[in-house]
């Protein structure tokens, strides 16, 4: 068999002696292949935390037929009408059907409505994953019917063992400094750190170049910025995303409701009615970077009483 080229699938754990961490929640799977079978399961947590390994290492450790939706690509009622219902009920010779829906907290609220009568309808021989890094984000009615488990990252130390171990396999040379530097920056973004490790290879030998690491202080600029707010606030915050190549936003919203009384004079109450509405409309907009960006325009329109086009 061929090797796969990209670090992250190559050394994806394939069962639960090889996953790091959760020991507490890999007891409970360890109960659910010994009976090849599992409930209705809910995994959240942060991202690269080892949500969607987890699915997997259950689909290939039972005996079952399987079914992988990204919800975040298909996030429409039609996705639970078409691919969800057909998978579901077609005939099967394996014990159990399982359907994984990776990153679900960003089905439509009308998709997850349809799910729930879904997971209830083929209960008799279907089962449903579902991964999601905020929970808050899925509806209280399938929380119900799932048994939901938070997977925390593993430990700084637990990472840094293993990405040595990767080197190691891959006869690769390193320096410890470059390790702790590597884990502290991504911290707990294991898939990141993998990315970045192998990214970072020239000649046999992983060297951290410090222009290749996100800035991991980029919420605390942003609050500099909104702390003194000017007519180049809008374009130094965008600015500060771009260099630090976010992708996700959930945590930055989290930010600025945590920090409300550093930058919002007085204004905690419009600017909190704001980040909620805009974390809202984040979970049905492609571009997550466009819409924080127009939060942060309203958020300068406030401190400024004006409108920043710059």
């Amino acid at each position: 068999m061929v090797k796969n080229s990209l670090w992250v699938e190559r050394y994806r754990p394939q069962n639960l002696e090889e996953y790091v961490g959760n020991d507490q929640i890999k007891t409970i799977v360890s109960k659910y292949l010994e009976s090849n079978d599992i409930q209705n399961l809910c995994l959240f947590g942060q991202a690269g935390g080892g949500k969607t390994t987890l699915a997997k290492i259950i689909v290939n450790n039972i005996d079952c037929d399987y079914l992988y939706l990204n919800a975040s690509d298909e996030r429409g009622i039609d996705t639970i009408r078409e691919k969800v219902v057909g998978f579901a009920s077609t005939v099967t010779f394996k014990p159990i059907k399982i359907i994984i829906l990776d990153e679900a907290d960003y089905l439509t609220i009308q998709a997850q409505a349809s799910l729930r009568n879904v997971i209830e309808t083929f209960s008799h021989q279907t089962r449903f994953i579902l991964t999601c890094n905020y929970i808050e984000r899925i509806i209280d009615p399938i929380q119900s019917r799932c048994q939901v488990l938070k997977i925390y990252p593993p430990s700084k130390k637990d990472i840094a063992l293993h990405l040595v171990s990767i080197l190691n396999k891959e006869n690769i040379s390193y320096q410890n400094q470059d390790i702790i530097l590597l884990v502290n920056t991504f911290y707990p973004d294991l898939r990141k750190m993998i990315n970045s490790l192998q990214s970072n290879i020239n000649d046999k030998v992983f060297s951290l170049e410090n222009t290749h690491l996100v800035d991991s202080n980029y919420l605390k600029k942003i609050l500099e910025v909104l702390k003194s707010p000017n007519q180049y606030s809008f374009k130094t915050i965008r600015q500060i995303l771009a260099d630090a190549h976010i992708e996700e936003f959930g945590e930055t919203f989290k930010f600025l409701y945590d920090n409300l009384n550093e930058f919002a004079s007085n204004k905690e109450g419009e600017i909190t009615i704001l980040i909620e509405e805009y974390q809202y409309h984040s979970n049905f907009r492609v571009n997550g970077e466009i819409n924080f960006m127009a939060l942060i325009s309203q958020i300068l329109k406030i401190l400024n009483n004006k409108l920043i086009l710059n």
